[in-house]
């Protein structure tokens, strides 16, 4: 389950977390009262489950009141990457010398928590480069004891006052983690502003969904909203991602082999959509037309015929396109149980499909490319 920016920053903010003054709105009179109780310029952030708010334009300034009001009445009930904005959060705008990104994550080859740290933030952490990250599993048994922080902050080089305030932010953020069995939880940025103070700008937190019974006290919100929760509905397991090429594939080992060999041939998956072993053929086409909402430079679809056979795959990607008029290529990898018969349903209908996934992942890459630099 992943709660919104406001929420986590309420739990972050009661394990001692210094976080930006401010409060949640859900109308535009309330956005005009939060900024007029924080006093000066002010943040105005979209609430939504999706990463890059700023550059898909849900964070906007307003100096006074009156232009939080018009910000929000400007983002209220519109959509952000699929997802409708029906609060946003209304906060005193940071003074910022510096960002840095903390988290804590699970390493599961390690079966321990991990601490991800970098002197460089603001930018996913999958953009930082590998050299300018630090990453120290824990020991639950022991948890982050003083020096664990220390020698992080050592190594990120930061200077001795803003050093002891993120070792302290470290340790906080790790009892949130272990406190409310979470997946994730990061500071993306943690920013040093005017004064040398170090304050949670943004924050995530995702916890175990099979915990859940366990933390009746967080403000739960639904668990799977807007384009997640229609996906989810239809029987299959999707998780948003931030790049262009949509992936269908059915299992969920396939499908992380999937994006992958897609990232490794330069391409960026957009999502993660397992559509399992038995997802029929109107199942599948209605999430791909879903996914279509999304706005996908291209397709990736990887099926292995097992249960759900090539041939009904190839008539629900023909169903779906049919019925969506959207002119997205499909790069098609079918193998399996009658795949003969659905590569002959594909090549009838003009699509190509191949055999080999590192081919499939290549020729989406280059469609995806080719599709960017025309429309720039």
């Amino acid at each position: 389950m992943k709660l919104y920016e406001y929420l986590a920053k309420e739990v972050f903010a009661r394990r001692g977390i210094p976080v930006p003054r401010g409060g949640v709105a859900s109308t535009p009179e309330e956005a005009e009262a939060r900024a007029r109780e924080v006093g000066g310029p002010v943040a105005v952030k979209s609430q939504v489950l999706a990463g890059g708010r700023g550059k898909a334009g849900g964070i906007t300034f307003a100096d006074t009141p009156a232009q939080a009001r018009e910000a929000a009445e400007r983002l209220l009930g519109t959509e952000l990457k699929g997802l409708t904005i029906e609060k946003v959060l209304v906060e005193e705008k940071l003074a910022i010398r510096h960002e840095i990104y903390l988290g804590v994550a699970i390493d599961r080859s390690a079966r321990r928590p991990l601490i991800i740290a970098s002197a460089k933030g603001g930018i996913n952490i999958e953009e930082i480069p590998e050299e300018d990250i630090v990453r120290r599993t824990v020991d639950v048994a022991v948890g982050v004891e003083p020096f664990v922080g220390r020698e992080i902050v050592r190594r990120l080089g930061l200077d001795q006052a803003v050093g002891k305030q993120v070792a302290d932010i470290l340790a906080r953020l790790y009892k949130v983690f272990r406190a409310n069995d979470a997946e994730l939880t990061e500071i993306n940025p943690l920013v040093v502003v005017e004064g040398g103070r170090v304050i949670a700008a943004d924050g995530r937190l995702n916890v175990d969904d099979e915990a859940l019974y366990r933390h009746k006290e967080l403000p739960y919100v639904e668990e799977r909203t807007g384009l997640e929760k229609k996906i989810h509905d239809l029987g299959v397991s999707y998780v948003a991602l931030e790049g262009d090429i949509a992936v269908i594939a059915n299992g969920a080992g396939i499908t992380m082999g999937t994006l992958d060999t897609l990232m490794y041939y330069g391409g960026r998956p957009a999502n993660f959509l397992d559509a399992g072993g038995g997802t029929g053929s109107d199942e599948m086409a209605a999430a791909i037309s879903l996914l279509l909402e999304t706005g996908p430079s291209a397709f990736l679809v990887n099926i292995f015929g097992g249960i759900t056979r090539c041939d009904e795959v190839a008539k629900a990607l023909i169903q779906a396109r049919q019925a969506s008029g959207a002119d997205v290529p499909f790069v098609i990898r079918l193998v399996g149980t009658n795949e003969a018969e659905g590569h002959r349903i594909l090549r009838e209908n003009g699509m190509e499909a191949f055999r080999s996934m590192a081919e499939a992942a290549q020729k989406v890459v280059a469609l995806a490319s080719s599709r960017a630099s025309a429309a720039s």
